[in-house]
């Protein structure tokens, strides 16, 4: 049985940027301006920020495919296909993040903070006035580092890393997805806590050092998504 590695898919993720350079920067810009959002409302945030990340699983199929040309597809067909599963897995975990926000607004017995969870106007001139570009990004885009975070930790809990692109792209049932994910990730453990690690790490990075940098983590993590998917459970499916 194939063993994965993490330095490989790392390689073989960036050469997608090579292999559909317009879409593949063209999508990270886009996540980058609806990542803006959660400085209005940390829910539609969430929300918006996972359907990105979710939705780039299929990008990267789409760049896979018609760089091969075993079987080109429009990328209209990318989006639909993975747009409703990645928007019922954001709504998921905008659910989740919300039970969290609950208790912990009454532990702290502050429960009226709840009603900011879905709107709370920050855009002041006194937070942006005479603030640095990277400390400015970084108050727009730390919310979505930690974001990232909350759903590696949700799918390593509760789901798997392959959870999305069985049920995507195998019709999987999440039960079916979570046992086989999990089943491949313990055969694999030490490149997925390189991979883990990894993702942490820059999300970390993104939140205080390149905070601009945080829509091409999104996608590169979408990216990986796929390749390790690929490498170790993929069959030429579309």
């Amino acid at each position: 049985m194939k063993k994965g590695q993490f330095g490989d898919w790392l390689r073989e993720s960036l050469l997608f940027i090579a292999r559909g350079p317009l879409v593949w920067v063209g999508y990270t810009l886009a996540t980058g301006v609806i990542l803006l959002v959660g400085r209005i409302s940390l829910a539609l945030g969430i929300f918006f920020s996972v359907t990105s990340l979710f939705v780039g699983v299929g990008i990267a199929k789409y760049i896979d495919l018609n760089y091969s040309g075993d079987n080109p597809v429009p990328l209209a067909w990318a989006i639909r296909k993975s747009l409703p599963l990645a928007v019922l897995a954001a709504a998921s975990l905008v659910v989740c993040w919300f039970g969290i926000n609950v208790v912990a607004n009454l532990v702290s017995g502050d429960l009226l903070k709840t009603g900011r969870f879905f709107f709370y106007w920050e855009l002041t001139p006194e937070n942006l006035h005479r603030r640095p570009m990277r400390e400015i990004a970084s108050w727009f885009y730390t919310y979505a580092n930690v974001a990232l975070v909350f759903v590696l930790v949700m799918l390593s809990t509760f789901a798997s890393w392959f959870s999305y692109p069985l049920m995507l792209f195998r019709n999987y049932s999440f039960s079916q997805a979570r046992e086989r994910g999990v089943h491949e990730i313990s055969r694999n453990r030490g490149a997925f806590y390189k991979l883990y690690g990894f993702i942490v790490l820059e999300a970390l990075l993104c939140s205080s050092v390149t905070p601009l940098l945080t829509p091409v983590l999104y996608m590169l993590v979408s990216t990986l998504m796929y390749v390790t998917y690929q490498d170790l459970l993929g069959v030429k499916d579309g």
